[in-house]
């Protein structure tokens, strides 16, 4: 466990930049950044972009019911396990 933890503490802090022949390929915003190609055609970027807003989006609204999901039905299911609290597992 121990040295599980030692690697990817090193791996975290392990600076990870584009080599010169991938940061020529790439276009100014992930100049340094990526490896690889980069876009290949106009509709790459917007796609990225569109998804990351996906994503940010999905993760605050999950966030957000997870903190306060703001169900108050008392025939919601949750209440079944709440109001059977001496169930047996296993």
């Amino acid at each position: 466990m121990r040295t599980l933890a030692f690697v990817l503490f090193m791996l975290s802090i392990t600076p990870v930049w584009a080599c010169d022949a991938c940061q020529k390929q790439q276009p100014k915003a992930l100049q340094g950044i990526t490896h690889g190609t980069g876009p290949q055609s106009d509709w790459d970027m917007p796609i990225i972009w569109v998804s990351a807003v996906i994503v940010v989006i999905t993760l605050v609204f999950a966030v957000k019911y997870l903190v306060r999901p703001g169900e108050q039905d008392p025939g919601h299911i949750k209440r079944t396990v709440l109001r059977n609290s001496e169930l047996t597992h296993g």
